[in-house]
């Protein structure tokens, strides 16, 4: 007779801070190669100079404060810093703005505050706003998508325009921008919200090669490979589940009850669902560990607030975009939301 020793079914072995950082990289895989497959190369170079920047910058601060910055960086961190900012960023931006933000990332919203698990806001996403709020043209310099661009580009031509602004055959980025219209094209947000202050209503917005429906070409598919990868994550246990369903679920009644109530002023769910960073945000920067809130309640009042943010600045804001804006602003009041959910201790009565 043989036995099989195994341990109960309640335990679980802990994830190392290695491991849970390699793979929220993974689950970014399958957005990842959407960006690369509708935006051209652009993003990768932007992901190689994030890293070598943000390795770089955490093994000089490391150093500077004496510490073993050959076993810190071995836990992946300042590599998925680096990779959630050039997912972020225009594929074709300037060297230098990926390198400003990835220094600001890691040294500044990360080290400056104590490293690793001392950071209140999320360094990513720090970096990211930086760039927009000091370099708004080059941070809005979106391609449009390979099916709609009026000439391509191939890895040469992107590593050509990041470091010297021209392809190897003299193209502006300007140039490139510009769609099958001849006209230079905008990312669907961006789009709907210049049209509706146009005075145009939601359907003409819609009217562009630029939409299949109600969903940006491109947009939609991105948004749904990081939907699949975050799903990924939520089975594995590697997020919990609180904040990416409240914020989904609050974009969605929102968005749709201005949408229902005004629906040539408003864009609508689906819109709102599945354009911008949407699905990037829910599930890779809303989810992070340090600075989200640490309690089952608080998750779901964090998420429900920065799904309401996101939709507030996008209708009402000066930027098409605001998940960095939105997951700052709450990271901003999770010691806050913590202090009043705080579960009660086992055994202790509540203070009357």
């Amino acid at each position: 007779m043989s036995f099989r020793l195994a341990s109960s079914p309640h335990q679980r072995q802990p994830r190392t801070t290695n491991q849970l950082m390699r793979l929220v990289c993974y689950c970014t895989l399958p957005g990842f190669a959407l960006q690369l497959w509708f935006f051209g190369w652009g993003t990768l170079l932007q992901f190689i100079i994030a890293a070598v920047v943000a390795i770089a910058t955490e093994a000089l601060f490391l150093e500077i404060r004496k510490k073993d910055f050959e076993k810190a960086l071995m836990d992946c961190s300042a590599l998925l810093t680096a990779l959630l900012l050039a997912l972020s960023i225009p594929p074709l931006a300037p060297w230098w703005v990926t390198a400003i933000g990835s220094f600001v990332a890691i040294g500044i919203a990360k080290q400056l505050y104590g490293g690793l698990g001392f950071n209140p806001f999320n360094p990513a996403m720090v970096g990211y706003v930086l760039l927009l709020v000091s370099f708004p043209v080059q941070m809005t310099g979106w391609l449009p998508p390979r099916e709609l661009a009026e000439m391509g580009y191939d890895l040469l031509d992107a590593a050509s325009v990041i470091f010297t602004g021209f392809t190897t055959e003299g193209y502006s980025l300007d140039q490139l921008r510009a769609g099958i219209d001849g006209f230079t094209m905008a990312t669907p947000l961006d789009s709907v919200k210049t049209d509706l202050g146009r005075g145009l209503t939601y359907d003409e917005a819609l009217a562009k090669p630029l939409f299949n429906g109600e969903s940006g070409v491109g947009w939609f598919w991105i948004n749904l490979a990081y939907l699949a990868g975050g799903l990924i994550l939520l089975k594995t246990r590697a997020i919990k589940w609180q904040i990416p369903v409240s914020y989904l679920l609050t974009i969605a009644v929102f968005a749709g009850l201005l949408h229902l109530a005004a629906p040539a002023s408003f864009g609508s769910a689906w819109l709102h669902l599945f354009s911008g960073a949407t699905m990037f945000g829910a599930f890779f920067i809303a989810t992070d560990p340090v600075s989200a809130s640490t309690t089952d309640r608080g998750r779901l009042i964090f998420g429900a607030s920065i799904g309401f943010w996101v939709v507030a600045i996008r209708t009402w804001g000066g930027y098409p975009d605001a998940v960095a804006f939105a997951v700052l602003i709450m990271n901003m009041a999770v010691p806050l939301i913590d202090y009043y959910t705080q579960p009660r201790t086992y055994g202790h009565k509540e203070s009357s």
